[in-house]
């Protein structure tokens, strides 16, 4: 019998600020639920931010989604908060975050262990820097720290995703591709780019997969409602176990 697979979505949600300038956590909502997704990887999302209306937009949208959130600030001012999420309606299992080597704005990382019926998955969601060498530094630590081993010690299939700051002709993508498979070039798929979100040039945001997962396919979601709830545009990854 053939494995279930799962739904990823990554999206960089730029606070839930539209590209038309609008507040509405909702709108990411609809655009999550449109695709399905069983797992959702966030960045950008304020938690009790005045400058977004004070409220908890990982679990306002976690809540929208009938799902649970983990939520891992990379910045926190007092008790304003700004980072990543992973959302999911899946049992979960450690979770780790941390932050990671950083030239100006901090940036760090989330990990979470996903119980997919009787089998493990880690999750790793990231938003990396602006600057080619503090991304290397990033990735370096990513990808040698223990970040997609898990807390266990035989290694988990993983899943790192987010927004890499990073095109595929960067050292940064080019350094995670040696060991792991970029979800948009499974099959014979043409990738496509996902920001910025009303005329997609750079294609930035990714899901890289270990060996041990198959990618059945990956689209880049690309409706009027997703061009306009935020300035990055979601890519979706179906996946199974190898």
């Amino acid at each position: 019998m053939p494995e279930k697979s799962i739904k990823l979505l990554t999206y960089n949600v730029h606070s839930c600020i539209g590209s038309d300038r609008k507040l509405d956590p909702g709108r990411i909502a609809s655009v999550i639920a449109e695709a399905q997704a069983d797992i959702v990887a966030l960045q950008e999302v304020d938690v009790l931010r005045r400058r977004t209306g004070g409220i908890d937009q990982a679990h306002t949208i976690a809540s929208l989604l009938k799902m649970q959130a983990h939520f891992h600030p990379a910045l926190s001012v007092a008790e304003e908060q700004y980072g990543d999420a992973v959302i999911t309606a899946l049992p979960t299992g450690a979770v780790k975050a941390g932050p990671l080597p950083s030239i100006g704005e901090q940036r760090g990382a989330l990990s979470v262990e996903i119980l997919v019926g009787d089998r493990k998955l880690l999750v790793v969601n990231t938003h990396l820097g602006l600057r080619g060498r503090e991304r290397m530094r990033q990735m370096t630590t990513l990808l040698n720290s223990g970040w997609l081993r898990g807390t266990t010690d035989e290694a988990l299939p993983t899943i790192l995703c987010g927004d890499f700051n990073a095109i595929p002709a960067s050292a940064t993508y080019r350094l995670a591709t040696r060991s792991l498979k970029d979800a948009q070039l499974a099959g014979n798929a043409k990738p496509k780019a996902t920001f910025p979100s009303r005329y997609p040039l750079m294609r930035i945001d990714h899901v890289f997969v270990t060996d041990d997962l198959i990618v059945k396919q990956a689209t880049v979601l690309d409706n009027r409602l997703a061009r306009v709830a935020s300035d990055h545009l979601p890519l979706l990854a179906e996946i199974a176990f190898a």
